[in-house]
């Protein structure tokens, strides 16, 4: 199981990653087994020394329960407090880039981003099409 944001390393430039575990449900954990989660508009947010991810929309087949809801990311009070000296100092925002299965656990892994501004992502898209044109002509002349 892997689920990957692909929208981070686009819209963010992308620092320091961090791993840790969520807290969820029986029914939540199925779901992600079978890859049928969102966690594109999701971000990480600390309150009152905790972490907490929101906006991660894992749907749940037959429940009531909000498939939006905030959910707790285990951390070492140790890791919290750099992770905030590191936002602060320099107004950086947390971004969920993986949630994956290590071993019967489900890990995500979130990083330290800055947003990029338009020109950056229009730099980006130029990069990646004529990156896109040199392998087409290197494979032509194969």
């Amino acid at each position: 199981m892997k689920i990957i944001n692909k929208k981070a390393k686009f819209n963010y430039k992308l620092f320091e990653t961090y791993e840790s575990g969520i807290s969820l449900t029986g029914a939540e954990v199925k779901t992600l087994l079978n890859n049928q989660a969102d966690i594109s508009n999701a971000y990480v947010k600390i309150i009152n020394n905790e972490a907490y991810l929101l906006n991660a929309n894992i749907p749940l087949k037959n429940s009531i329960t909000n498939p939006i809801r905030t959910r707790k990311l285990l951390l070492h009070r140790s890791e919290i407090t750099s992770i905030m000296t590191k936002m602060k100092q320099n107004k950086l925002t947390l971004i969920p880039t993986k949630l994956y299965n290590k071993g019967r656990k489900i890990k995500l892994e979130f990083a330290l981003a800055k947003g990029k501004r338009k020109f950056e992502k229009r730099q980006t898209i130029k990069k990646k099409d004529v990156e896109r044109e040199i392998e087409q002509q290197l494979k032509g002349r194969n």
